[in-house]
């Protein structure tokens, strides 16, 4: 006769009151294994998932979810500014980012934009349940990694501060964007301009910021 499996145990604390969670995610896949895996379980219950965050701005409001599990690249509007207009629209809301991206440039985004979490999509399952309860209890979970970015962010001595005026209003728009979280597709859809056009005024940015890459950019940006 076989054994049940042991119960996976989780780095937060748990709670018997049943939980309400949303999912904003775009692969339809993993939305669907992730609001199976959370209604399965005691305590929880999905309530909705969305694949944009235009769709979840309209439905989530309404559906007052305990919690949301947001991704940051979706297609359209990026989570990070989901998250700070959903904070917008309903303050009391909790919303835990669920994402590949580990770069501490998009972690404080997130959590400047409200986010209350930051956990990694390789995480799944070990952590998500119980840094959902976590969450709804007030607390701040994230990913041991991405504690660590933190943690490593901090002891950083701070860098000089460098103004941004010299670049025009169109590139500081394309900066805006980039430090929002967007994809470079995402943002010439935006724009309504052409890939190449980004690609040229990215390369205009980075040589008079002085730097080689989306993270630099966006850490000069947010020291301003």
């Amino acid at each position: 006769m076989l054994k049940p499996k042991a119960k996976i145990k989780s780095a937060f604390p748990e709670t018997a009151s049943s939980i309400a969670v949303s999912i904003v995610e775009d692969d339809e896949w993993l939305r669907e294994d992730l609001a199976q895996k959370i209604s399965a379980a005691s305590g929880f219950a999905c309530i909705s998932h969305h694949g944009s965050a235009e769709e979840a701005l309209k439905k989530i409001p309404l559906e007052k979810p305990d919690v949301v599990i947001m991704d940051i690249n979706l297609p359209g509007m990026s989570g990070i500014e989901c998250v700070s207009l959903l904070k917008n629209a309903v303050p009391e809301i909790c919303i835990l980012m669920l994402t590949v991206y580990e770069e501490s440039e998009l972690i404080f985004a997130a959590l400047k934009a409200g986010a209350n979490g930051y956990l990694l999509k390789r995480s799944i399952p070990n952590e998500l349940l119980g840094a959902i309860t976590y969450a709804h209890q007030g607390g701040t979970p994230m990913t041991s990694s991405v504690a660590h970015e933190v943690v490593r962010f901090f002891s950083q001595p701070p860098a000089k501060n460098e103004p941004l005026e010299g670049l025009s209003s169109r590139e500081k728009e394309i900066l805006n964007l980039i430090v929002q979280g967007h994809a470079y597709k995402t943002i010439a859809d935006k724009l309504s301009i052409s890939m190449g056009t980004v690609n040229m005024f990215i390369s205009r940015i980075y040589k008079k910021l002085h730097v080689h890459s989306r993270g630099e950019a966006t850490a000069k940006f947010q020291k301003q």
